[in-house]
């Protein structure tokens, strides 16, 4: 077995892919629109027209396909098989070209493997580097792959103090004890109801839309609470981690005291 079956079989890793192919069920172009413009805001871009985009655990393959849709040359790997798999999907159902789009199965901690891609104007990685097990290690190694005068971006889990160490524990027991998942699910889904219901009301008053990313609210739901590995880091720290490798913060989102992920794209100092 590989260094993933191993950390599954002993119920230390969640199966992001199992839930990404559910979730590639149900995609259609309005989940493609909302996936492509989220990055490009924050990049301050309205297309990646022969820029080179590094898509750091690529998940479902949704902001791959967002990227090359918009003109980038694109590199996605991922840690889960699974989800190696539903990004050659996404790229099978598009038609997309090899040479254009190209989907690999490797781990942002191995710098064996990262030595082979190269450098690149984009690296991408929303949400993923915190699900690693050692998070400085994969945003120093993501860092690195940015190509001379480059863009890095990359969302981190909120550091809320306390009360992550009680979602590490939610995360601990559903994927150790498969038998809490229905129950931790019944328990917790009226909460993330009443939170995103609460938060459409507040985006309704303030006549601001919502972009999910893409995502469905039930996969979210599964991919937050399952989601092991967990670690998170203040907005600050980040900075200050990204800073020390010669790059320049362009853009920043913070969620402020909540839970989530922070945004921040760092541009390589010349």
């Amino acid at each position: 077995m590989d260094a993933h079956e191993i950390e599954v079989k002993h119920r230390q890793r969640f199966e992001f892919g199992s839930n990404w192919r559910k979730f590639l069920q149900g995609v259609g172009e309005k989940e493609v629109a909302a996936a492509s413009s989220s990055p490009l805001t924050a990049l301050g871009c309205k297309r990646l027209d022969g820029s080179t985009f590094l898509d750091v655990g690529s998940g479902s393959g949704l902001s791959s396909l967002a990227a090359w849709r918009s003109g980038a040359h694109v590199v996605a790997f991922d840690f889960d098989p699974e989800s190696v798999a539903c990004t050659l999907e996404l790229r099978r159902r598009r038609s997309a070209p090899e040479a254009e789009w190209t989907v690999l199965r490797g781990s942002i901690l191995d710098r064996t493997f990262l030595a082979s891609l190269g450098t690149f104007d984009i690296v991408y990685s929303w949400g993923v580097l915190h699900h690693t097990g050692a998070m400085w290690e994969a945003i120093d190694n993501a860092a690195s792959l940015v190509g001379p005068e480059g863009r890095l971006f990359i969302a981190i889990y909120n550091d809320q103090g306390a009360i992550c160490i009680y979602w590490r524990l939610i995360k601990k027991m559903y994927n150790r004890w498969p038998v809490w998942r229905v129950l931790l699910l019944a328990v917790r889904l009226p909460y993330f109801c009443a939170v995103r219901a609460a938060g459409s009301i507040a985006r309704r008053l303030r006549r601001k839309s919502h972009d999910l990313r893409g995502m469905h609210f039930m996969r979210d739901v599964v991919n937050w609470l399952g989601g092991y590995p967990f670690e998170v880091a203040s907005m600050d720290d980040v900075v200050r981690r990204v800073r020390s490798a010669g790059f320049s913060v362009v853009y920043s989102k913070s969620v402020g005291r909540r839970s989530g992920c922070n945004e921040l794209v760092f541009q390589r100092d010349r």
